[in-house]
């Protein structure tokens, strides 16, 4: 009983709840705190109907200002319907008129950090948490909390310890004083015998609204019991109400089972709890660790700047030294010009020379050149001496730590599952590089035993059982195989890089094939007419293309109504197990036949003439049309007809006309031979469209039939595709087939 101390405290005062009610929000409070919230918030307190045989229930004799209301306080003992009848929101704030309707009152909730709207009525309509009050008492009877409750029938100087309490009574007894009042043979004797207490709980709970109503109901839209009278009202129109002893059981069974699965997985608990403690004092570590690895970061930034600066000043000053000494030596010899006077005085006398030879002669021993040019030996400004660090500035502005990889987008239209899974994603623009990704998948709601769980058992199960990971895996695109068929598998995928993990991307749900695929090729050695009908070099690609025999048979017909029906077939024979392949239709084909049929019988079809001078030619079985719904015996030949951007399901009996839906980018076909039973799935969501019976009285061999223009593309097998990009695990499909060549 003493570790549950902290689920019996009340939010408000902090102290074991005492009167607890309960809120619209499902929280329980003490009545008394609840009303002294309410009054620090503005509203008047209740007005408190005086205890019979008390003197407040004689005249009032006291003035106006006396005879206000009493504010209750956590020592009152009077019964607690009488302080919630009175309730909150009966009496009108100052200003407002009584015919206004009264606003409906907050209460500020600690446990949820938000204001819970209680309603006109206020506390009035907040019920009784019977149950917990019954907890807080035997809780302090087994831990000896609070008060000895004395008896209220002994006399003052003698009273003794309650050891009894009567329900009926609604007091507490010592021994001799509940003999007294009981008498063995009288109706009394019959009293419900409860522990002593000062807070008696009523033997049903009644509606706060509609006295002497019991509450026989349970809203579970609105989370709240509700009287017949309740039930009636036009606010819980449409809402789920079902009987409080349905409710009681459900509720009852569920949590019984939660807590069974969680003590039946103490072990479990107890790891995930070291695990977390664990990481607390690794959090801790690592923080003190990544400090100093920071302290020491800036220290070295610090040191090179410091390095860096010492460098480039002793650079400045030696340049500063070099040109000061290159100017200085330049002055030296312009003053050694200005000392040699003679020179001049020799200049002047040399032009009055008037013999031309005498003249020449004298010049060329003289040299004033150095006078006419003059240059700085340095340049003074300094200009390539200037430091752009608008780069650097913006980097250390932008200095932060590592960041990592975003959550990843998973590429929808390129994931699939077919043979196997293939998952592809990419980073946000905005996104850091990441080194590698880690994939992780798991079956859906799948847990060890059988079914699947939810709620508390579903999170410990997932936890106890976890995912499967693809650890560092490069590039933007996985592989996942050895997965089980017909089963929805959850993926997701994150980025790793210096910083660690990133977030996760958003889960995306995968269905598996209900059978193993089948791997097949287009057979184009069954009549197959070239010049209408071309299979592409991989014979997993057809297209029908109507050329010039197609116009000079409408030329011979004399109409302009002509088509033709080519079929094809894939080069193997299904003679036993369960297999599933998929194919995609050109949106603007015509008429695209897909589906199944006996060998034999497609065998003797291509014998009969392959021009139709109608459309309305059909070589299938007729599923289409429903005709062959009468015959007893399973139709040769199963197909779904396609084209013009939708696809035409064969009618039920509810819908003569047919049904009709939008194209699915791809169609999936599951044959089970032993059942001989065809299913036709939208490939994307793996969602039924139609299933019908066939003839498998012989080989099976899938059959596409064009009649007009159209385009057809079997599904490529995921391991085909990225042989030549990643390695992949390959799953050996238990297919029987036979090849047709053989």
């Amino acid at each position: 009983m003493d570790i549950m101390e902290h689920e019996l405290h009340c939010p408000v005062c902090k102290d074991i709840v005492k009167q607890p009610v309960v809120l619209p929000c499902q929280h329980s409070v003490c009545l008394l705190c609840a009303t002294e919230v309410l009054v620090q918030n503005g509203y008047p307190p209740p007005e408190l109907p005086p205890e019979p045989n008390s003197p407040a229930s004689t005249p009032n004799t006291r003035s106006p200002r006396q005879a206000r209301r009493p504010m209750p306080s956590k020592t009152d003992h009077r019964p607690i319907e009488r302080i919630l009848r009175s309730g909150f929101g009966t009496y009108p704030s100052p200003g407002r008129r009584r015919k206004e309707p009264s606003p409906a009152m907050l209460f500020p909730c600690p446990p949820c950090g938000k204001e819970i709207e209680l309603g006109e009525k206020g506390l009035a309509e907040c019920l009784r948490n019977l149950t917990l009050e019954r907890i807080v008492e035997r809780y302090r009877h087994t831990v000896s909390l609070g008060s000895v409750v004395m008896c209220q029938f002994c006399k003052p100087p003698q009273s003794l310890e309650a050891t009894k309490g009567c329900a009926d009574c609604r007091a507490s007894f010592c021994n001799e004083c509940f003999k007294l009042y009981h008498p063995w043979g009288t109706p009394r004797a019959q009293h419900e015998h409860v522990l002593p207490t000062l807070n008696f709980r009523p033997k049903v709970l009644s509606c706060p609204e509609h006295d002497q109503e019991r509450l026989h109901f349970y809203c579970r839209t609105c989370q709240r019991l509700l009287c017949p009278l309740c039930k009636l009202r036009r606010a819980h129109a449409g809402h789920k109400v079902a009987p409080v002893a349905q409710a009681y059981q459900m509720l009852k069974d569920k949590i019984t089972k939660e807590m069974n699965y969680i003590l039946s997985n103490q072990e479990t608990v107890l790891n995930q709890i070291a695990q977390l403690e664990s990481a607390i004092t690794q959090t801790e570590a690592n923080s003190v660790a990544a400090r100093e690895q920071l302290s020491q970061s800036m220290k070295d930034l610090t040191a090179l700047l410091a390095e860096r600066h010492n460098s480039l000043a002793q650079a400045l000053e030696e340049a500063r030294q070099t040109r000061g000494e290159a100017l200085a030596g330049q002055v030296a010899e312009r003053r050694s010009l200005l000392e040699h006077a003679g020179l001049m005085t020799f200049s002047q006398e040399l032009l009055k020379e008037m013999d031309p030879p005498c003249f020449v002669q004298a010049a060329l021993s003289t040299s004033i050149e150095a006078l006419q040019r003059f240059s700085l030996a340095a340049d003074p400004s300094f200009r390539h001496f200037q430091l752009d660090v608008s780069k650097e500035l913006k980097l250390l502005t932008e200095l932060q730590f590592i960041q990592a990889p975003l959550a990843p987008v998973i590429d929808t239209q390129k994931t699939l599952a077919y043979d196997q899974l293939f998952l592809c994603w990419r980073l946000p623009p905005e996104s850091v590089p990441a080194w590698h990704f880690s994939v992780e998948f798991r079956r859906r709601g799948v847990v060890p035993g059988g079914g699947s769980r939810s709620g508390v058992q579903g999170r410990l199960a997932t936890a106890r059982w976890g995912w499967q990971r693809l650890e560092e895996v490069a590039g933007t695109s996985a592989v996942i195989d050895r997965l089980e068929m017909d089963s929805v598998y959850v993926l997701r995928v994150r980025g790793c890089n210096k910083a660690g993990f990133g977030e996760y991307s958003e889960e995306v749900y995968l269905h598996t094939p209900p059978a193993p695929v089948l791997n097949f090729y287009l057979d184009s050695r069954w009549g197959l007419h070239a010049d209408r009908l071309v299979v592409s070099k991989e014979q997993r690609c057809a297209r029908s293309v109507p050329g010039l025999s197609l116009l000079q048979a409408a030329d011979r017909a004399l109409t302009s109504c002509h088509l033709t029906a080519d079929l094809l077939v894939g080069d193997v024979a299904i003679t036993q197990g369960r297999h599933y392949w998929a194919c995609s239709v050109e949106p603007g084909s015509y008429l695209v036949k897909v589906g199944v049929g006996l060998e034999a019988k497609l065998q003797e079809w291509f014998h009969l003439p392959q021009d139709m001078a109608s459309p309305r030619y059909d070589p299938d079985s007729g599923h289409d049309s429903g005709a062959e719904d009468s015959l007893e015996s399973p139709p040769p030949f199963s197909f779904l007809t396609m084209g013009m951007g939708k696809i035409f399901l064969p009618h039920p009996a509810s819908s003569p006309t047919g049904l009709t839906y939008p194209l699915p980018p791809r169609l999936g076909v599951c044959l089970d031979f032993e059942k001989g039973r065809v299913t036709f799935y939208d490939a994307h969501s793996l969602r039924p469209l139609w299933e019908g019976p066939v003839d498998c009285s012989g080989p099976i061999c899938p059959a596409f039939c064009f009649i007009g223009g159209g385009a057809l593309q079997l599904q490529e097998l995921v391991a085909n595709r990225m042989a030549d990009q990643t390695p992949v695990r390959r799953v050996t499909i238990q297919s029987r087939v036979t090849n047709l060549s053989n």
